[in-house]
C-alpha cells in the first residue's frame, strides 16, 4: 500500500498507548507513511520526533480534571493542540489520504473536518470506547452534555468512510447507531504484541509473602480500583490473611485519593501502589504475580470494553479474578473466575479461593495463554486493519 496517514489520539501519548502504536507500526510495515498527533504527558514531552520511522507531533493538554469543568478544559485544549499540529504536519509533508481518529473523545472529527473538506482526506473512525457510555459511567448522569456527546458521535460516524471497533459488542452498537453497511464496520481487536513474556521474576515484589496479587491499568473513576482495595481489606482484616501481598500498578486522576484510601484501610504493609512503572518492572511483575485482578465494575460502559489488563495477564499465563463484564468474559473465557456483582467482599473471597487452588491457577493460566496465541493475537488484528485500509484507499475520495 502507498499513501499518507495521520493518526489522532487524545488520551495517551505514543508509544505509551500500545494499541495506537501497534496500529501505527502495522501501517508503516504495510508501506504507508504514518504520522501521529498525541498529547504531551506521562514522560513523553518532546514536541516532535521520528521514532521507528513514524513522525510524532505532541501538544500541550490540560490535565485530566474531576467534574465537568475539567472534562471541558481537557478536550478544548486537546482539540486546539491537535488542529495546530495537523496543519503543521500537512505543511511539512503534504495532504493526508486517511485521517485515523482514535476516540475518546468523539470530537476529533472537528480536527479532521477541514482536511476532508479542502483536501479530500478520508476519515477512519477507530472506536476504542463508547464515549456516551463512558461519560455516563464517569458522571452517573445524562443531561445536556450527554446529548452533545451523542451528537458528536453521530457526526463522526456520518463523516467516516469506515469504522473499526475493538470487539463485537462495540461493532453491534455502532451498526445500530450509524446504519452503516456491515462491511464498513470491522472488528480490529486490541491484543498485546511483543511483550517480554520471558522476563525474570522479581521475588522481592512479594515482600516475603507466599502470594502476590497484581493489578495493572488506569486508576480513574470507572476502573474499580476502590473495589480491589476494599477486597484487600476484607482479606487482611476480616479473613485474617497475612500471606498475600498486593501490587497495584498504574496512574490516573484517582491515584492519590486511592493511596489515601489504602492508608485509611490500614493496608500500607500489604498494598504497594508505585504508580506508572517501566516496561521492565511491569513484565517482571507479571511474571512474578500469582494472579491478576480486573476490577472494572459491571456497567453499560465496561460491558463493551476489551481491557488490556485482561489480555496482558493471559499473555503471561496468569489466571485472573474479574467482575463479569460482557466483553471481559468474551476475552478471558475459561481463564478467569467471574464475580457477577459489584461487591468487594465477593471479589476478595474469589481471590482467596483461587489462590488456594494451584491446580486451577495453572489450568486457567494455560488456557489464557493458548487462547491469546491461537484466537486473539495481534497478527489477526493486523490483517483486519490492512484490509480496511486497502478498501478505503481504493475508493474514489
Amino acid at each position: 500500500m502507498t499513501g499518507r496517514v495521520l493518526i489522532l489520539v487524545e488520551n495517551l501519548p505514543v508509544p505509551l498507548d500500545r494499541r495506537v502504536w501497534q496500529e501505527a507500526c502495522a501501517l508503516r510495515d504495510a508501506g504507508l507513511e504514518v504520522t501521529v498527533i498525541c498529547p504531551k504527558m506521562k514522560g513523553y514531552t518532546q514536541a516532535e520526533e521520528i521514532l521507528d520511522g513514524i513522525r510524532i507531533y505532541r501538544h500541550w493538554i490540560a490535565g485530566e480534571g474531576r467534574g465537568i469543568a475539567g472534562f471541558v478544559a481537557e478536550y478544548a485544549s486537546a482539540l486546539w493542540g491537535e488542529l495546530i499540529c495537523s496543519f503543521k504536519a500537512r505543511r511539512n509533508g503534504g495532504n493526508f489520504d486517511i485521517i485515523h481518529l482514535c476516540n475518546p473523545p468523539d470530537l476529533l472529527f472537528l480536527v479532521a473536518l477541514p482536511h476532508k473538506i479542502f483536501f479530500r482526506s478520508r476519515i477512519l473512525f477507530d472506536v476504542h470506547d463508547l464515549w456516551p457510555e463512558m461519560f455516563e459511567a464517569k458522571f452517573n448522569k445524562r443531561g445536556l452534555f450527554y446529548r452533545a456527546i451523542r451528537l458528536a458521535e453521530a457526526c463522526t460516524l456520518k463523516l467516516s468512510s469506515a469504522v473499526i471497533a475493538t470487539n463485537e459488542s462495540v461493532r453491534s452498537i455502532i451498526l445500530d447507531r450509524s446504519k452503516k453497511p456491515p462491511d464498513k464496520v470491522t472488528v480490529v481487536r486490541t491484543a498485546p504484541n511483543a511483550l517480554d513474556t520471558g522476563a525474570p521474576e522479581n521475588p522481592g515484589l512479594r515482600k516475603n509473602r507466599p502470594f502476590l496479587v497484581g493489578y495493572i491499568g488506569v486508576m480513574g473513576d470507572a476502573d474499580g480500583v476502590g473495589y480491589l482495595l476494599e477486597a484487600a481489606a476484607h482479606i487482611v482484616h476480616s479473613l485474617g490473611r497475612s500471606d498475600i501481598h498486593f501490587l497495584l500498578m498504574g496512574s490516573g486522576p484517582e491515584h492519590a485519593a486511592l493511596c489515601q484510601r489504602r492508608d485509611e484501610l490500614d493496608l500500607q504493609d500489604f498494598v504497594d501502589m508505585p504508580g506508572r512503572v517501566s516496561n521492565e518492572f511491569l513484565f517482571s511483575a507479571l511474571q512474578t504475580m500469582d494472579l491478576g485482578v480486573a476490577c472494572d465494575p459491571i456497567n453499560a460502559y465496561n460491558d463493551h470494553c476489551t481491557m488490556n489488563k485482561t489480555l496482558e495477564y493471559m499473555a503471561f499465563g496468569k489466571p485472573q479474578v474479574m467482575f463479569g463484564t460482557v466483553e471481559g468474559k468474551v476475552s478471558a473465557g475459561d481463564a478467569a473466575v467471574y464475580v457477577m456483582e459489584n461487591d468487594a467482599r465477593s471479589l476478595g473471597e474469589a481471590i482467596v479461593q483461587l489462590l488456594e487452588s494451584p491446580a486451577d491457577r495453572k489450568r486457567m493460566g494455560d488456557i489464557g495463554r493458548k487462547r491469546l496465541e491461537e484466537e486473539l493475537g495481534w497478527d489477526r488484528s493486523t490483517k483486519a486493519l490492512h484490509a480496511v485500509y486497502r478498501d478505503i484507499l481504493h475508493r474514489t475520495p
